[in-house]
């Protein structure tokens, strides 16, 4: 079965970020590890990466001791600095985490990147928090720019996860295609 690292925003919880996504990963059929961040917010957000890392791999070393998790179908994503930190963590672990899905993502955190990842982006037109315009649109310009698979979902919106694109982006996180009545434009990149 696949499986998703789901990483939540600054003051947030590995609970109240799967709550966002709603039925989306069982229907779907994905396994979820949401950890929570060993302070309010992802370590390399503030800094450079450290106890989160080792948090999140004691965390993957006990699934994979427990579930019959598909190695090929690894996959990283977050909502906000949890989408920064995937973003980050997954460019840097590229060989481990084959997909990587950001829902409205701030910047990227410098590392030497390893692999070749594909990405999912999503981003609220009306986003006040972390603005489109300087934040996924650049991010998404940056990596296709290197080469990388990107499908980059903007919606009518704000901060925030709309069911459709919650599904979209587990159902990619799966393989499976998304379903055509999505909220939100598919850019092709």
């Amino acid at each position: 079965m696949p499986l998703f690292v789901l990483l939540h925003g600054a003051g947030g919880t590995g609970e109240g970020v799967l709550r966002r996504l709603g039925s989306a990963p069982d229907a779907a059929h994905v396994a979820v590890l949401a950890p929570d961040s060993r302070e309010s917010t992802w370590d390399a957000i503030r800094g450079e990466f450290g106890p989160d890392v080792a948090f999140i791999d004691r965390a993957l070393q006990r699934v994979f001791e427990s579930a019959s998790i598909d190695p090929e179908r690894i996959a990283v994503g977050g909502f906000s600095d949890g989408a920064t930190y995937a973003l980050s963590l997954g460019l840097i672990n590229g060989d481990l985490f084959h997909r990587i899905v950001a829902f409205s993502p701030g910047f990227l955190v410098d590392g030497a990147p390893h692999g070749k990842p594909a990405f999912f982006i999503s981003h609220g037109t009306a986003d006040p928090i972390l603005p489109i315009d300087r934040c996924s649109r650049p991010i998404v310009s940056g990596l296709t720019g290197r080469g990388y698979d990107v499908t980059f979902r903007e919606f009518d919106g704000g901060h925030e996860i709309p069911a459709g694109i919650a599904r979209d982006g587990l159902r990619w996180v799966a393989g499976l295609p998304p379903i055509a009545s999505s909220a939100g434009l598919a850019i092709p990149i």
